[in-house]
């Protein structure tokens, strides 16, 4: 069976950071993640030279917006800057030639109906140019979040669905985050697909902690607490690309895409 199987690496080489990881496809973030700031691409050369460099290596990249990004909060303060850094993110992702964007489903608070976090998502599709695709991802915790339940992701696609642009948006199936969220992985791939209808990005992650914890805290593949079976299930059946998101060093990402492609 063939997977593309691939790593989150630093942005500033990621073609070196693949062949390093022997990585067929690599994930980056072009700003920092727990900040409002625009996206600099600080690859030498820029935009163009990135893009040059990742065509003449065969390589595929994703860039996974700022984990800040909420376009479901009810707060104006958070959402509008949301949109806006999505936007400029999915512009910057165009410009290095990335497959898709990764944007977590975000949350509403206590006091919020969910429904309008959700319609909030609707505006948000309906508004952004996406020159590139977006891959929402389920999220490990949050009583109140757009998509860490499945009841909460059909609501969600239910609602973008039926937004101008709702063809670019895809989903990415983050396997710690599924565990986490109690969802169980054995068979999740097709109760996923029967919501969304497709899985576009795997991030194939095991847990540090137990099923349903609600933490979002990843951990090298076959030494956390998710079913390993279950990790390998996901990605052989997902239909699409794999990215390990594995804490350590560039040896342990190596080791985990490995482990996948023996398993698979």
């Amino acid at each position: 069976m063939s997977v593309t199987i691939g790593s989150h690496v630093d942005a500033e080489d990621p073609v070196a950071g693949a062949r390093a990881r022997g990585a067929d496809i690599v994930q980056i973030m072009i700003s920092d993640p727990t900040s409002w700031k625009k996206p600099v691409i600080s690859y030498p050369g820029g935009a163009a030279a990135l893009r040059d460099a990742a065509e003449q290596a065969g390589l595929p990249m994703v860039v996974h917006a700022p984990y800040v990004i909420n376009v479901a909060s009810t707060n104006n303060r958070i959402r509008i800057p949301s949109r806006k850094l999505l936007q400029q993110t999915v512009d910057a992702a165009a410009g290095i030639g990335a497959i898709g964007v990764v944007v977590h489903g975000g949350h509403v608070t206590g006091n919020d109906d969910p429904a309008v976090g959700f319609d909030n998502w609707r505006k948000a599709v309906q508004n952004l140019d996406q020159s590139v695709p977006i891959f929402i991802e389920n999220t490990a915790g949050g009583q109140h979040a757009m998509a860490r339940t499945l009841e909460a992701l059909e609501q969600l696609w239910d609602s973008i669905s039926k937004a101008e642009g709702f063809d670019r948006v895809g989903f990415c199936l983050d396997t710690c985050h599924a565990h986490a969220a109690g969802l169980g992985l054995h068979g999740l791939v097709g109760r996923v697909k029967a919501i969304t209808g497709r899985i576009d990005l795997v991030h194939a992650n095991d847990s540090r902690d137990d099923a349903g914890s609600g933490a979002d805290r990843h951990a090298n593949l076959g030494r956390g607490r998710a079913d390993p079976d279950g990790i390998v299930e996901v990605v052989a059946t997902g239909g699409a690309p794999a990215i390990v998101e594995t804490p350590g060093e560039v040896q342990d990402q190596a080791e985990d895409i490995a482990w996948l492609r023996e398993r698979l």
